[in-house]
């Protein structure tokens, strides 16, 4: 890691001398050529998963380090070649999404996200542009608010008239979702503003609301303790306390965020207009005198070294804090500066995120393992000696995939390199070739991915085109257990009482290994009999007394009947349910209404099951193979033989409701107030029109209800008319399309 050259000793916030240094991270290589088109959708994809794992599932799959990686690509790419840039390009959205559990909420103003400076040039760069984009001198130099970049779940907070109405949560940037019951167990988020904040407020704050916008998190302590009671309790950790603190705040009893210690940190304002202040200091100090929580460590500056040792000072004492930091915040202190800079379609330009680099260490890799996911996928994992990392031992990490494990070029028996950047996911860097390291790497062979899969020696495949190696065995024990739950979701089988600890269970207590084993093996006695837990009768939770906790003959009663009415849902649910690859409800039922039956579908060639409209040669090769595997059709004739329908119900008959509809191809996206978007488009596909997951050129019409996301920027893009739901209610109780 270069760091740029010292500059003198200086008195930093936290009190101490500490030198002003670089936290530039380390290089990595670049992703083999491709053409721009190509690698600008697939970054565009992997962000958006990436995205989604982290703000709408607390569960972050890819480090901050790599994901600030890919975004940079982007963005330089996309200034390459402006063509690129989509409406629904990442570079043009904040991230974040907005879960359906909690009423959505529109924000006063748009909430960004900043764009981040990986290193000290990428910040001195920013801090040159702006002042000359704001005139600054010597004499009048541009003044900068330094703050500590909290790594928790971001808040707006409303006040009408002094008083709390409503807290939300950042969403996707422009609707949040309301968790204001949770909030007001946040012990220290002001019910009502001060006396001596109100006096800064138009007319004393009376016919005045507020935004205020923060971060909510968890205490470092807290976070310790928290997991400690879940480990007692036999429930997982949560990753870091960022997780905690979101899935804290998430809960829907609030009591349960109550019983959470969660603190916040405010620092910013959706409109300043109402109030009697001008800077971001000021900003700040009238924060503190409403009652909010203000970070200390802020502060007011007017040089660039000055903000160098600002970044310096926190990343020196980052461990000296009881929360996560994971950089600066650096803002144009003055209101009217920030105006005059404006904002980009994601981040304001008047503010700056100085990203802090990981802790690396040296350890060796012992040997390249593979692990099995749910979806057959093979995972190579590196197990290397512990080593302690931003506060934590670590032993291993994933390296994705063959492709990664070449661009990195790590062999078993290396010195490597290892961090957790974001303080959350173990990484490899890379190998330590200096020196005589370099030839003794050199002579290791490279790791090869086994041609069989590891968990049951079926063989593995890798699609032409693709990343991934697969095994494609359907009773494969490393995927038995989220196949299995897949089989009894609601798009599935829906099988009611099937959750994801129950299945679990029954799995590790060898009593399910395939979705055939529902109906020929499971039954009332055997179910009524698993165990769900233990009465622990001390607080040693490896020292097991007391009863175990089973499921009990009146749920096991209930779950059987479900399981028993499940074998009439027909085809297309059990082609979803099977979890064959790139086959989703939608694919399903195109099967199912061509083919009619499991025996037609299995007899049918590649080429015969591609010809189908909305199928293509991918989908018809990865069905065609599913049914090549002999383990596979061994489970589908146990499903025959238990009494599960594997015909399509009304298969060859004339529909019994006009086909009005016939040739159209619709697309449902955002909240419908009277329909779930799965019963509108049933009812849409039994008039005889078609409904898609995406928007193209061949969409006919896209229903757009509230908070109507990408799909509708995209069709608005494409020309695709776009209906509200009036428009829905006049089709579905007509058959018939609106007049224009």
């Amino acid at each position: 890691m270069a760091d740029t050259p010292t500059s003198p000793m200086q008195t930093s916030l936290f009190g101490d001398d500490v030198p002003v240094t670089s936290a530039s991270g380390s290089a990595s290589t670049a992703p083999a050529p491709q053409m721009p088109a190509t690698r600008s959708a697939e970054l565009n994809r992997i962000l958006t998963h990436a995205a989604y794992a982290y703000y709408a599932l607390d569960n972050p799959e890819m480090t901050d380090a790599e994901f600030d990686r890919h975004l940079q690509e982007l963005i330089a790419l996309e200034a390459a070649h402006p063509e690129l840039v989509k409406p629904d390009s990442y570079t043009q959205r904040i991230g974040g999404f907005v879960s359906d559990q909690f009423e959505p909420v529109r924000h006063a103003q748009r909430m960004y996200s900043i764009d981040d400076a990986m290193n000290l040039d990428e910040l001195d760069e920013w801090l040159a542009r702006t002042d000359e984009a704001l005139g600054s001198t010597p004499e009048h130099p541009v003044a900068y608010t330094c703050e500590l970049k909290i790594d928790g779940l971001g808040i707006a907070l409303t006040y009408r008239d002094g008083q709390l109405i409503r807290a939300a949560t950042r969403g996707d940037g422009t609707t949040g979702e309301n968790v204001t019951a949770n909030a007001l167990t946040i012990k220290d988020i002001p019910r009502a503003l001060g006396k001596a904040g109100l006096g800064h407020i138009q007319d004393g704050g009376l016919g005045q609301s507020v935004e205020v916008r923060g971060e909510v998190y968890m205490p470092k302590t807290s976070f310790v303790r928290l997991n400690e009671q879940n480990d007692a309790a036999g429930r997982p950790p949560f990753a870091n306390p960022r997780n905690a603190a979101a899935g804290s705040l998430r809960q829907k009893d609030a009591k349960v965020t109550g019983a959470r210690d969660l603190k916040t940190f405010i620092y910013a304002v959706a409109d300043e207009g109402p109030l009697d202040v001008t800077t971001q200091k000021d900003f700040l100090d009238w924060l503190g005198a409403c009652g909010f929580s203000v970070n200390p460590h802020a502060r007011r500056v007017t040089d660039s070294s000055a903000v160098h040792q600002y970044c310096a000072d926190a990343l020196a004492h980052r461990e000296d804090l009881d929360y996560d930091i994971d950089g600066v915040v650096v803002k144009v202190d003055s209101f009217d500066g920030q105006t005059s800079l404006g904002f980009t379609a994601r981040a304001p330009r008047w503010s700056i995120a100085f990203k802090f680099p990981p802790e690396e260490k040296r350890t060796v890799l012992r040997e390249i393992r593979v692990q099995v996911g749910r979806t057959g996928v093979l995972t190579p994992v590196a197990e290397f000696d512990p080593v302690v990392v931003a506060g934590s031992t670590i032993a291993r990490a994933t390296l994705h995939n063959i492709d990664e494990v070449r661009r990195k070029d790590v062999r078993e028996g290396d010195t490597i390199v290892v961090h957790k950047a974001g303080d959350v996911i173990p990484e490899v860097v890379g190998p330590v070739t200096e020196g005589d390291m370099g030839p003794e790497h050199e002579a290791r062979p490279l790791w090869q991915m086994p041609e069989t899969c590891p968990a049951c020696g079926s063989p593995v495949v890798r699609e032409e085109g693709e990343v991934a190696y697969r095994c494609v065995s359907i009773d494969c024990p490393a995927q038995a257990t989220e196949r299995l739950i897949h089989w009894g979701s609601r798009a599935a089988m829906d099988i009611d009482g099937l959750g994801d600890e129950l299945v679990g269970r029954m799995v590790e207590q060898g009593m399910l290994s395939d979705v055939a084993d529902y109906y020929d093996r499971l039954d009332v006695d055997t179910l009524a009999g698993v165990s769900t837990g233990r009465v622990y009768e001390t607080s040693n939770k490896d020292h097991l007394e007391g009863d175990p906790i089973v499921v009990g003959r009146t749920i096991a009663a209930k779950v059987m009947d479900q399981v028993e009415a499940s074998k009439q849902a027909g085809l297309s649910r059990v082609l979803f349910g099977l979890g064959i690859r790139h086959v989703g409800a939608n694919v399903a039922g195109l099967l199912a209404n061509h083919f009619g039956s499991m025996q037609a579908l299995a007899t049918a060639s590649e080429e015969e099951i591609a010809q189908i409209e909305g199928i293509g040669p991918k989908i018809a090769h990865q069905v065609a193979e599913f049914f090549q595997v002999e383990k596979n059709v061994a489970v589908v004739e146990r499903l025959r033989k238990a009494g599960v329908s594997l015909e399509q119900e009304g298969f060859g008959e004339e529909p019994e409701q006009p086909q009005t509809l016939e040739g159209l191809t619709f697309v449902l996206t955002g909240t419908l107030q009277k329909y779930k978007r799965s019963d509108a488009g049933a009812r849409l596909k039994a008039m005889g029109a078609k409904v898609s997951g995406s928007v193209s050129k061949k969409t006919s019409y896209v229903i757009a209800g509230e908070n109507a996301g990408s799909k509708l920027t995209k069709a608005q893009s494409l020309g695709v008319p776009v209906l509200d739901e009036a428009a829905l209610d006049h089709i579905l109780e007509t058959g018939q399309m609106p007049e224009a």
